[in-house]
């Protein structure tokens, strides 16, 4: 306040003051609008929160991962699934708690914002907004695959699926969150619906002969299939970017999640149950493992409903992904690490079309190179995971320094950082790209610094 007077009073004020004053404004133009953002709510109810949580987790690994866990650990593959929802409990309880706490479009990087600092919250963003976006050829591809296998057609249609699966989910989000939301519901219902018409088919034909030996690859495969599930069940940090869009985020948040959690996990439990008593052995022989086992229990009717799961999945979890993307990009331009001009949209009920311009930009720009580089998207699902747990980990740090310390938040957050901790060392070198984002945000510190210092 001194220094303020100071100029009121058109007293001198020295360059240290007049760099504090640059300071202190700038804080002020990065904080505002997230402050705005909690105080302000949007539309979105709990039947549309509950179908965009459960996209964004029941996605992708529903149509490979249970073939995969069936391979690397036979029956005891459903040991890891309930181990794997047991360990999601912390990670989402405790982004539901922050979400309820501080709804805010910045998600994640506004806690980290709260407890370490812009830097690392800069950092963080980068992390989800170009990093995690990695992932959309993985899903373009992995959609454009399906169909071609599905179907029959030649594989030279899979980058047409493939940039073509991309267009209609940022459609929809153009149209606003709550269009998103209405198509998500239905589309999550469809989801949910085939599922249980292949559990509820698959089930009956199940041989008890295929569920021993019940370790055939010991306690090692049990833990490699937990790893291959701990992707399945990311996610939950998508539904921190949209919390201002709830009506009531203290009590709808907690909800959607908890349900979403039974939801993701019973799907989960049951396929695996259906992958293994149906194919036994024979789980990991196809690429499609849901098409062999949709295939075993309804021959010629199958390959359609693998068709549509498979197309409702991956528009469904771009559909929920972007409207996290065009959120935070929005927000990031309000706080000042993305062009400005980004910025429209923010505010709860707003439509941040520009965003989801420029993340289409990069969701095309990605897919481009996947299919430049012979369509190996091993090298964007690296990018996209390591990123994930570079949020993950900054996340729950953050948790524990801005949650009532002894509550049942900070204790889930606790539990959540250790983990998030032993993923980050397990990431290893395929930390590099989340390093690089990191070195950007730095850069962009520096030079504002240097900035203001001139």
């Amino acid at each position: 306040m001194a220094r303020l007077a100071g100029i009121r009073t058109g007293t001198a004020v020295s360059p240290e003051a007049r760099a504090g004053i640059r300071d202190h404004t700038d804080r002020m133009t990065t904080d505002a609008a997230p402050a705005r953002a909690e105080t302000t709510h949007g539309r979105l109810g709990l039947a549309q929160g509950v179908a965009l949580y459960i996209a964004s987790v029941l996605g992708t690994g529903l149509l490979v991962l249970p073939g995969l866990a069936a391979e690397v650990a036979g029956p005891a593959s459903l040991v890891s699934v309930a181990i794997v929802i047991l360990l999601a409990v912390p990670l989402a309880g405790t982004f539901a708690v922050l979400s309820a706490r501080y709804p805010d479009p910045c998600g994640v990087a506004s806690y980290v914002r709260r407890a370490l600092g812009g830097t690392a919250a800069r950092a963080t963003g980068y992390w989800f907004y170009f990093g995690v976006a990695a992932g959309f050829p993985v899903l373009a591809i992995l959609g454009g695959e399906y169909i071609t296998a599905v179907t029959g057609a030649d594989r030279i249609a899979v980058p047409i699926i493939a940039f073509a699966i991309l267009v209609p989910p940022f459609a929809v989000n153009m149209l606003g969150l709550r269009t998103a939301g209405w198509v998500q519901f239905v589309l999550t219902g469809l989801l949910i619906g085939i599922v249980v018409l292949v559990v509820s088919a698959a089930l009956p034909a199940s041989d008890a002969s295929r569920f021993t030996p019940f370790l055939p690859y010991g306690w090692g495969g049990v833990g490699t299939a937990v790893s291959l599930f701990v992707w399945a069940f990311a996610g939950w940090e998508v539904g921190t970017h949209i919390s201002g869009e709830f009506r009531d985020p203290r009590r709808t948040i907690p909800a959607a999640t908890a349900i979403a959690l039974v939801v993701t996990g019973v799907a989960y439990l049951l396929l695996q149950v259906a992958t293994v008593g149906v194919l036994g052995d024979a789980a990991g022989d196809s690429a499609v493992p849901l098409l062999a086992l949709a295939d075993a229990v309804a021959p010629g009717t199958g390959p359609i409903i693998v068709g549509a799961v498979a197309g409702i999945v991956i528009v469904g979890v771009a559909n929920s992904y972007l409207a996290a993307f065009g959120k935070l990009g929005a927000s990031l331009a309000v706080t000042g690490d993305l062009p400005r001009w980004l910025a429209p949209g923010a505010e709860a009920g707003g439509v941040p079309r520009r965003a989801l311009l420029l993340t289409f930009a990069i969701a095309l720009a990605y897919t481009a190179i996947a299919f430049a580089a012979g369509g190996d998207t091993g090298a964007f699902i690296l990018i996209h995971t390591s990123n994930m747990v570079a949020i993950y980990t900054a996340g729950m740090i953050a948790a524990l320094l801005i949650l009532p310390r002894g509550t049942a938040g900070w204790w889930m957050a606790l539990v959540a950082a250790i983990l998030s901790a032993g993923l980050l060392v397990l990431a290893g070198a395929n930390l590099l790209p989340a390093a690089l984002l990191a070195a950007a945000a730095i850069a962009v510190t520096a030079w504002r610094r240097l900035r203001r210092s001139r």
